[in-house]
Order: structure tokens, then C-alpha cells, then sequence
């Protein structure tokens, strides 16, 4: 633990110095995110609070792109909504979602620079997602257990705030009949940082 610790405040200290002079970042990074998932509108009617994983693929130069350029690959996860399994003939309406996304985030001037750089961030993409269902009802009602499976294009927007290294976002996702909120815990790891 104490070696992870010393290798992200040694990641730290150079990237959050060309950071300070903001424009100059130019790099490939890859981040890793954990949070909730809170299907909302119909979506919310059958299914309840779940969790989800992210990974990102960011690039940036920004002497000549204003913007992180990203694709993300993510992984949903959502449970049937018990009080729906009470009034229909389901027990069990577990959605899971594959995400592809691409789009570009932007970091805004620093509000903190203090003792850790602290900046609002925004992001916006396009997705693809990829839902499968799997149908359960119950043994007296005389229905065959099937697995749904639908391809659906959306979108994505975000807004929240970063240290670089770690962002906390919150993020709208649409697909059709599909929304959410997801609100992420992203660990990001510098690839490759051009001085």
C-alpha cells in the first residue's frame, strides 16, 4: 500500500506541475472507474439502484486541442425494482448494460491550486449500448423465462470536478426507454506525459 501511495504522489508532482500552466498538457492516459447507477423515468419503474465500472482512453494535446479527446468502455449493472416484482408476474428483471462511448471533456481553470489542484470538468459524448434482460416469472403464472437482448444508440453528458489523478463526475446517460444517472469515482493513469 505504501508503494502505491509513493508512486502516485511521485506521478503527482510533475503532471500537477505542467498542469499549473494550464494548455500545456499532452499525453495518453487511462482511468479506471466505481459508482451507483440510479435508473430514472420508466426506466426506474423496473429496475432499482445499481453499480457500474468504467475504463477511459483519454488523449490531449492541448497546444493544439483545447479538449481531452476519450473513448470509454463501461459495464451497468441493474436489479429488478421489488416493488414491481409485487404487482406483476416477475421475480427476477436483472438489466445488465455494455457501454461503448466516445466524446471529448474539458477541464475548466483551477478553482483550488493550493495544496491540490482542484478543477470543475465537463464532459459529452455519443454511445452505443448494448442491453441485455433476462425475463424470470413466477412458477404459477405459466410464462417461459426468456433473455432480452437490444442494441441502442445515445448520449452522455457529465459535470464534476477534478484533481487529475482522481475525478469524482456525475453523469446523465440516455438510450432510448433507457436513462440513468451515474455518479463515478475515476482513478486516472498517466500512459504517456510529454514534458
Amino acid at each position: 500500500m505504501k508503494k502505491i501511495l509513493l508512486l502516485v504522489i511521485l506521478f503527482n508532482i510533475p503532471i500537477s506541475a505542467q498542469i499549473l500552466k494550464f494548455g500545456e498538457a499532452r499525453g495518453l492516459f487511462f482511468s479506471v472507474g466505481v459508482g451507483p447507477r440510479i435508473p430514472i423515468g420508466d426506466f426506474s419503474t423496473y429496475q432499482n439502484i445499481g453499480v457500474g465500472l468504467t475504463s477511459t482512453i483519454s488523449y490531449t494535446d492541448n497546444k493544439y486541442l483545447p479538449v481531452f479527446l476519450f473513448a470509454k468502455f463501461g459495464y451497468s449493472n441493474f436489479p429488478g425494482n421489488q416493488n414491481y416484482y409485487r404487482h406483476s408476474d416477475y421475480t427476477s428483471l436483472t438489466a445488465n448494460l455494455l457501454t461503448i462511448s466516445t466524446g471529448a471533456r474539458f477541464y475548466f481553470p483551477p478553482i483550488i491550486k493550493n495544496i491540490v489542484i482542484l478543477m470543475p470538468v465537463a464532459e459529452a459524448g455519443i454511445s452505443y449500448g448494448y442491453l441485455f434482460r433476462l425475463h424470470e416469472f413466477k412458477i404459477d403464472r405459466n410464462r417461459i423465462n426468456y433473455t432480452e437482448e437490444r442494441s441502442k444508440l445515445g448520449f452522455n453528458f457529465g459535470v464534476g470536478f477534478s484533481m487529475f489523478l482522481m475525478d469524482v463526475i456525475l453523469h446523465y446517460n440516455y438510450f432510448p426507454n433507457i436513462q440513468y444517472l451515474s455518479f463515478d469515482l475515476i482513478i486516472r493513469i498517466p500512459i504517456y506525459v510529454k514534458i
